[in-house]
């Protein structure tokens, strides 16, 4: 079935009175991951709504985050975010074109291995600010956004607007194992940001990509850190505590027990490059 009706609207409640009215419309940005399923014939949609001219697509800097309309490029976000593991991850996902038509938001959806941006995001305790037409505006921690394999928190009727990023303070490192240099799915991606005091870890982020049914953070390496000097002892530690709390999955990029033995190494990597500044 070909589509039948495109939407698009010309502001952000024109956009969530749409989303209401048609909530079987197949919601798309940039569409760098919706068009390759459509023209495979694996997605049919009869309808969709298209939100690049919905009025999202800014990065604003105020009261200490940093703020990304859901429909802002991946170059754009890559040149103007002024936050080192946030440009990296985008550096990393695809090549000039997705990342010229790709979206903050839309890269969210984007099942593992790809969808790189997430990993970055969790790692800064990034928030994910949601609206509807008939339920206002809600504000939700990225790490309980996603709920499942191609699964999120978002109800009917409901869009991402806006990624809200807290400005970081303290060490942080983004490391991504690929098959390739660049423009590669990954085998694995870390981040992490950490901040210390009195020589040992106040609170620290571990962000894991690829190793799981979507973007996760390693709980139990943050929790082995956190009030410890960052010794070899301890990154070895929480190394562990990673590899042992992700799910990793076998496909032709690599094998589950392939994804668990690097995200160990990957992690005792970067918190290995925080400790040596």
């Amino acid at each position: 079935m070909a589509t039948k009706v495109y939407f698009q609207p010309q502001s952000l409640d024109e956009a969530l009175c749409l989303a209401d009215e048609h909530r079987e419309a197949l919601v798309i940005a940039g569409g760098t991951l919706a068009l390759p399923l459509i023209n495979k014939g694996v997605s049919q949609p009869e309808k969709a709504l298209g939100l690049r001219r919905a009025g999202l697509s800014y990065v604003r800097h105020e009261n200490g985050a940093v703020h990304i309309g859901a429909t802002t490029t991946l170059t754009q976000l890559r040149s103007s975010v002024g936050i080192s593991i946030v440009a990296d991850a985008v550096r990393n996902i695809g090549g000039w074109a997705v990342q010229n038509m790709g979206t903050a938001g839309g890269n969210l959806f984007a099942p593992p291995p790809a969808g790189d941006l997430a990993v970055a995001l969790l790692a800064l305790d990034a928030k994910v600010k949601i609206a509807s037409h008939k339920g206002g505006e809600r504000i939700v921690p990225l790490s309980e956004f996603f709920t499942g394999f191609m699964m999120s928190c978002l109800q009917p009727a409901e869009l991402v607007v806006e990624l809200q990023v807290p400005k970081p303070a303290g060490k942080m490192v983004l490391l991504k194992l690929g098959r390739l240099y660049t423009n590669t799915p990954s085998v694995v991606a870390v981040a992490v940001h950490l901040t210390e005091e009195n020589g040992k870890v106040r609170d620290t982020r571990i962000a894991l990509n690829a190793v799981g049914p979507h973007p996760i953070l390693a709980r139990n390496a943050q929790a082995a850190l956190t009030g410890a000097a960052l010794s070899e002892a301890a990154i070895d530690t929480a190394a562990a505590a990673a590899a042992a709390e992700c799910e990793p999955f076998s496909d032709p990029i690599a094998s589950e027990w392939y994804r668990r033995k690097m995200a160990r190494v990957f992690v005792q990597r970067a918190l290995a490059q925080v400790a040596q500044g």
